[in-house]
């Protein structure tokens, strides 16, 4: 059969047809939802060792370096005075460093749906063959810990039928100029005549060609791309995703955690593995917590509907300086964090407002 007559439209009998293809029963036009993944065939690993860094600790930061800080802080803020930044006297410094835990599971998951594309004389192979089941297709996954989607055509599963959309002409009338290629002269509005006298943009008639369609009054059918007829198929669409998560151990220093989102610290451990289990007999017993939770989460969360494919757990040691000066006879503070050192300086005393022209 070869003509697109003998394949059936994407309706109900196109929806039956797919139903009957083993392992893409329920899959819908739009998206069929995601598909659980088989179950895992790698061995469990022992658990993770404990942690034993040869230092946790961190150099305390100088004076030096917090005026520094702070000085560059305020320098990139055009409203900001460079007065307190410059002349204000540092009083106290004061430690808050803080564990950051860091859990990522690296998952993929794939999902159906049905699609359709101009055919570009692509052969029809449905049931040909029998359609690979959705997880025994094969792609090739990015960097591990990397987000990334591929969409792939589920062979044997392709039939073609004409375009919907233009009725197998290739064209729908232009929507700019309704099918007439001619539209409202702009100028006279329609009317021949502007204050008077004849309107030379259109000739007296009224009407100009519609640009949008060459005066044709039909345009190229944006469904089937000219084609008469379209590729109906089964899409895969295999999606690779890093799910991370954070949790900072209180540190009451007043410095918000979520602060500290875009800075780094001392990493003091990692370990990356198939699945991984809780970090144990951490000098934090919060670290120790916040790791068996996150780990339990992630495999409860992300087993069920993907296919954990790595899990990594990183332990920092994230520097935060409390600094208080004086500027003008009033105390003020300021925040130095991260191994960046970027500062936090919400109650700045010397602002202006800037006016950008």
């Amino acid at each position: 059969m070869n003509s697109a007559a003998a394949y059936p439209p994407l309706s109900a009998p196109m929806a039956n047809m797919f139903g009957n293809v083993p392992g893409y029963e329920g899959t819908v036009a739009g998206g069929g939802g995601y598909l659980p993944p088989p179950m895992p065939i790698e061995p469990v690993a022992p658990p993770a060792p404990s942690p034993t860094p040869d230092d946790w600790s961190i150099p305390s930061l100088s004076e030096d370096d917090a005026r520094e800080a702070f000085t560059s802080f305020a320098a990139s803020h055009c409203c900001y005075s460079h007065g307190p930044a410059e002349d204000g006297v540092i009083t106290k410094m004061e430690p808050y460093n803080t564990y950051r835990y860091r859990l990522e599971t690296f998952n993929e998951s794939r999902s159906t749906e049905w699609a359709t594309k101009p055919h570009e004389g692509e052969p029809a192979d449905f049931y040909t063959e029998t359609a690979p089941r959705p997880w025994e297709i094969q792609a090739t996954p990015p960097s591990l810990f990397t987000n990334h989607t591929e969409e792939i055509r589920v062979p044997y599963t392709s039939s073609i039928k004409e375009c919907h959309s233009c009725h197998a002409t290739g064209a729908m009338p232009c929507n700019e100029c309704h099918g007439s290629g001619h539209k409202p002269c702009w100028v006279c509005n329609g009317t021949g005549t502007r204050s008077d006298e004849n309107c030379t943009r259109c000739d007296s008639t009224g009407n100009e060609r519609c640009t949008e369609c060459n005066s044709q009054g039909r345009k190229e059918c944006e469904t089937c791309k000219g084609k008469c007829q379209l590729l109906t198929y089964i899409k895969l669409k295999v999606e690779w995703t890093n799910h991370l998560e954070d949790h900072v151990v209180q540190q009451n220093s007043g410095l918000s955690a979520d602060d500290l989102h875009s800075v780094s610290g001392k990493e003091l451990f990692k370990n990356s593995q198939y699945l991984l289990f809780p970090l144990l007999g951490f000098p934090n017993p919060a670290i120790s917590e916040a790791s068996d939770r996150l780990i339990k989460e992630h495999q409860s969360k992300y087993a069920q509907t993907s296919r954990i494919l790595q899990q990594r757990q990183t332990v920092e040691l994230i520097p935060i300086t409390k600094v208080t000066y004086k500027w003008k006879g009033d105390s003020h503070i300021y925040f130095v964090y991260g191994n960046e050192r970027q500062v936090n300086a919400d109650d700045y005393p010397a602002t202006c407002c800037c006016v950008v022209m």
